[in-house]
């Protein structure tokens, strides 16, 4: 059964179940009672829990890989297109910000799962270009500031804009700001 199967009832149930339940709590029977289904009413339909997680981290995996396109393709220093990143980032995280409240593992999963996308590959290039350009001053191996980066930038995101409910350019701003400041000075 492919991603596209399950409908978006179903996903939203299944995001619910998973933040109340985390990832082992999640089960059939608990998200059919949420859609006020019977768990054999969806399995007949075919649908599993591998099947309704798969479809919330294929929908993150391919919104993230869409959005970073553009910011790959574009031209500009190390620390503009950092900037780029972070900011599609953010835009990928509103999309999916329930599915982001709902586990800080949500990139590891899919990581896990898949395999296929590399959600550090964008900060990584970018922190390499911007030291070999001048524009950022990285502390550290490349690897690890990019995964500090990222996991810094994202769940600050995700905990201002779903717990706080912060505006969009209040947490953007201050988070920009905050993550990028330990990487311009020399």
């Amino acid at each position: 059964m492919t991603a596209t199967a399950v409908d978006q009832t179903l996903r939203a149930a299944t995001v619910e179940v998973l933040a109340e339940h985390g990832w082992n709590g999640v089960t059939l029977e608990r998200v059919a009672e949420r859609v006020g289904r019977s768990r054999v009413t969806l399995w007949r339909q075919g649908l599993s829990v591998e099947t309704l997680l798969n479809a919330l981290l294929d929908d993150l995996a391919q919104d993230y890989r869409d959005t970073m396109w553009p910011v790959l393709a574009a031209h500009g220093t190390g620390r503009e297109n950092l900037v780029r990143t972070l900011t599609a980032l953010f835009d990928v995280i509103d999309r999916h910000i329930p599915l982001m409240l709902s586990s800080d593992l949500i990139f590891h999963r899919e990581q896990e799962r898949n395999g296929s996308v590399s959600f550090l590959d964008p900060f990584e290039r970018f922190l390499r270009e911007g030291a070999a350009d001048g524009s950022l001053h990285p502390r550290g191996r490349i690897s690890d500031v990019a995964e500090v980066l990222l996991v810094s930038a994202a769940f600050t995101y995700v905990h201002m804009r779903g717990r706080h409910h912060w505006s969009k350019s209040r947490v953007r701003g201050l988070t920009l700001d905050l993550t990028l400041r330990g990487l311009v000075d020399p």
